[in-house]
């Protein structure tokens, strides 16, 4: 793939969530399955976060539910990078106006408390190396017009990252199964969302061992104290101005955030 086109991409997506302004996609720069290319482009926009001053926290897995694959017409998982200042607490407000085009979604979410760099990652040593668990939310918000993405738009736009939330709950493994979790999301004027552990890759631990294999593979391996959002338990949906969405994940418990009303 030509730097140019490569670069090109990374600054369409930059300029994008600069101005506020969605872009056209970038699969006509890139190829719209070249996932090599896609993280490429990824990196490239999260270097350029890093040396403004962003701070890398962790990691999400994205397009793991079943359900938001064929809401997207994807049909394999990706990841992207967390920063320190997509993140927010139980019960918070988050700016409308730092969005462009948010959907929220629930998820279990890991903190590990070992390094996930050596040995077979299976899933025994996966499960041992997380330090705990909480209820949380994601935030997506594609940077690309009207959602219209393949898996190389969505990969190169940072998993279509904007934000999360976690809650307050802090559960250590040995206290319930991610896969058996049970999960509802209400959201102001939309259908509710449930879904389960077994949603997510069929456990949200091997969605977690897909990203420790994957992260690893590509030089940058999981480390201790990183975030990890392993994926939706069921459908993605969309938040207006002054919504509020509550997630309450049975083991886990509640998490809340508001979204705030946009200025006349």
């Amino acid at each position: 793939m030509p730097t140019d086109a490569l670069q090109a991409a990374a600054e369409r997506l930059q300029a994008a969530a600069a101005t506020g302004r969605p872009c056209r996609p970038v699969r006509g720069l890139i190829g719209a399955d070249d996932l090599e290319a896609a993280y490429a482009v990824q990196t490239a926009v999260v270097d350029g976060r890093v040396a403004a001053g962003a701070r890398v926290v962790g990691r999400k897995i994205g397009l793991t539910s079943q359900a938001v694959q064929q809401q997207l017409g994807v049909d394999q998982p990706d990841f992207g990078v967390l920063l320190a200042d997509m993140q927010y607490a139980d019960g918070d407000t988050i700016p409308f106006d730092r969005l462009l085009q948010p959907r929220i979604e629930a998820e279990v979410a890991f903190v590990l408390g070992d390094d996930l760099a050596d040995g077979d990652l299976d899933l025994v040593q996966v499960k041992d190396a997380v330090g705990y668990a909480v209820a949380a939310m994601e935030i997506a918000d594609s940077r690309i017009e009207g959602w219209d993405i393949t898996i190389a738009d969505t990969v190169a736009d940072n998993a279509s990252s904007g934000a999360y939330v976690l809650g307050s709950r802090r559960v250590h493994l040995d206290r319930f199964e991610p896969k058996d979790v049970e999960m509802r999301m209400i959201v102001t004027g939309q259908d509710d969302s449930t879904g389960t552990g077994a949603a997510c890759l069929g456990d949200p631990l091997e969605a977690l061992r897909w990203l420790a294999l994957r992260s690893r593979e590509l030089g940058d391996p999981l480390r201790a104290g990183q975030v990890v959002l392993s994926g939706a338990l069921g459908p993605m949906r969309p938040v207006v101005p002054g919504a509020t969405a509550t997630a309450v994940i049975s083991g886990l418990g509640g998490v809340s955030v508001h979204f705030s009303a946009v200025p006349a």
